[in-house]
């Protein structure tokens, strides 16, 4: 992403990611750490097919070809995935199934002249059942009543069934337990480690210092610094995401190194 930015969707002046440019390599898992209010979320929802904001500008590589990306469905077809911080509101359908939540972002891979095909539908979520350790007896219970690590496992289930190459974690662990936590990490892990470019977004310093290679710090809108995740310190990090407005726009030393 180079020179990205984005305005308020209602606010015409007011911009909320300013002049923003990051990467991340296949294999890698990338951090986003910031205060609430410095545009994490809002980055990465314009990112996936601008479902954030208006008047979007800047450039969008994947393997160096530009992307395109003006709907949410051309960013599922690019192989981009984003798994929202509100898994309730925005991530699943709370009345319905494990079943058709898991396949709720991939149904063309199911359908055929406008059906979809049950028994593929079934035999997927059964699959991602036992391979996500969902804690379910059944992919017909009703999303609802799961706990809510065993949520975020079959909203991520959705999202890896769509064969994404670029995965968006925002606040993957919020909400639930420590060993559901544990859970979550690995299957992050496991994603790096098949290949995939992860971006994990979270307000847990620790959290992001323990699972990331690289983390980015944002301020205002602003991208203020980039630090390998072995060299980084929860005090230093926390330098970069309080730098005031006027030294956010002046970007980093970090930043250009990285970029370079």
């Amino acid at each position: 992403m180079e020179n990205w930015t984005v305005y308020h969707p209602t606010q015409q002046d007011r911009v909320i990611i300013d002049d923003a440019s990051f990467f991340v390599r296949a294999g890698e898992v990338v951090g986003i750490a910031g205060l609430m209010g410095a545009g994490r979320t809002e980055l990465a929802m314009s990112l996936f097919g601008r479902a954030y904001g208006r008047g979007h500008s800047g450039s969008i590589y994947k393997n160096g070809e530009e992307l395109h990306l003006k709907t949410v469905s051309d960013a599922i077809s690019a192989g981009i995935a984003y798994a929202t911080e509100d898994r309730k509101k925005y991530g699943l359908n709370l009345i319905d199934n494990v079943r058709r939540n898991v396949s709720a972002a991939s149904l063309f891979k199911l359908s055929k002249n406008g059906f979809v095909n049950g028994n593929e539908e079934l035999k997927v979520a059964e699959e991602y059942r036992t391979s996500m350790n969902i804690k379910t007896p059944t992919v017909m219970q009703t999303v609802n009543t799961l706990s809510g690590g065993n949520q975020q496992k079959v909203v991520l289930s959705k999202w890896i069934y769509t064969d994404a190459d670029v995965v968006f974690l925002d606040e993957p662990t919020r909400g639930i337990d420590v060993g559901a936590k544990f859970e979550i990490f690995t299957i992050v892990n496991r994603l790096a480690a098949e290949g995939k470019a992860v971006i994990v977004i979270s307000s847990e310093l620790p959290e992001l210092l323990g699972t990331c290679d690289r983390i980015y710090t944002l301020a205002f809108g602003r991208i203020t610094g980039v630090v390998d995740a072995a060299d980084a310190t929860q005090e230093g990090l926390m330098k970069l995401m309080t730098q005031e407005r006027s030294a956010a726009n002046g970007g980093t030393e970090e930043m250009e190194q990285a970029q370079s």
